[in-house]
């Protein structure tokens, strides 16, 4: 770096002037100058210490590298907390690298666990592949051919979309049946942890219920007195479910889809009654033997909303999920 370029990005951070740094950042991604940049991400972060509040540059400095730079650039910023980047720089970094390119720069076997399933989101097979760490969130390092294909976020310099799956089943009228509540405090908690973040970190509301009888008693209990439903597939209830676990809501920062994915197999492992982590093929077959369903309250929605129900006709029981988040501060109508 010549010294020019010294004194300017040392003026640019002693100023704290936000809007320039971040046209610094940008022009040295086009450049592909990463070592200036890592430079500057330095200087950044030595600025907080003397009470500059650069933290939110300095992280975009290594989500940037986490996005655009080689992967020995990109592999070195993922031990960060990325509290203020668009999303987990696991992800980040996962959605423009291979985890072959990656995988030799990785020291943190938790690091290279999580980059490991979101590669394997993206369509890579890493079965048996040495460094992916499976034991870090205990999934399969392959997509199983009854899940679905997940959404996934796409990351770009200043903005990340995730889109929400289309899952748009016949829906039917339904109404409030008399049930009994069943006292099944861990499964009401593996489908609240479906959208904790929602509720956590944004403006987000869930109630869940397990009860003995069908779907309709059990949607009835969270207060609904008439509403639409429709069946959907186990391989359907699996991509909202992780779609729903991966995302921030209306204001909270991305989980992830790995985390996503993880998630739903807890919620989905948690349902039919199995032992975690569960066998794929089991967990597959008793997804077979349930009946899963997506409804809608019958009043305006908006924002983000998750409102499944799940039917165990052989025992009995149904489950049901209602959760919103939108930007104003809007909260279920009970």
């Amino acid at each position: 770096m010549d010294e020019q370029h010294q004194l300017s990005d040392a003026d640019l951070v002693e100023g704290a002037q936000p809007n320039e740094l971040l046209g610094r950042v940008d022009a040295l991604c086009e450049a592909r100058r990463w070592e200036e940049l890592v430079d500057l991400g330095w200087r950044c972060r030595e600025a907080v210490e003397r009470g500059k509040q650069l933290w939110p540059i300095a992280e975009h400095v290594d989500y940037r590298l986490a996005l655009e730079a080689p992967a020995s650039y990109a592999a070195s910023v993922l031990g960060g907390s990325g509290r203020f980047t668009l999303g987990p720089l696991t992800e980040v970094a996962a959605s423009t690298h291979t985890f072959s390119e990656m995988l030799p720069f990785l020291s943190s076997p938790q690091v290279a666990g999580v980059l490991a399933a979101e590669r394997v989101l993206r369509g890579e097979n890493l079965e048996g592949v040495q460094g992916t760490h499976p034991e870090v969130l205990e999934l399969p390092m392959v997509l199983q051919g009854w899940e679905p294909q997940y959404e996934l976020a796409t990351y770009r310099a200043s903005k990340v979309t995730a889109p929400t799956p289309q899952v748009e089943p016949s829906m039917v009228a339904g109404a409030r049946a008399p049930a009994d509540v069943m006292d099944d405090a861990e499964l009401v908690r593996a489908l609240l942890d479906l959208v904790a973040t929602w509720v956590r970190s944004s403006n987000g509301i869930s109630d869940a219920v397990v009860v003995e009888g069908p779907a309709g008693a059990a949607i009835g209990q969270l207060g609904e007195d008439q509403f639409l439903i429709g069946e959907i597939s186990p391989a359907q209830v699996l991509a909202l479910m992780g779609w729903a676990a991966a995302s921030g809501g209306a204001h909270g920062r991305r989980n992830g889809a790995a985390a996503g994915r993880s998630a739903a197999w807890w919620a989905a492992t948690s349902l039919c009654d199995l032992d975690w982590p569960p066998s794929p093929d089991e967990l597959g077959l008793d997804m077979a033997e349930l009946r899963w369903f997506r409804w809608e309250p019958l009043r305006p929605l908006g924002g983000w909303q998750l409102h499944l129900a799940v039917e165990d006709d052989a025992n009995g029981w149904s489950a049901a999920l209602a959760a919103e988040d939108r930007a104003e501060h809007d909260l279920l109508e009970k």
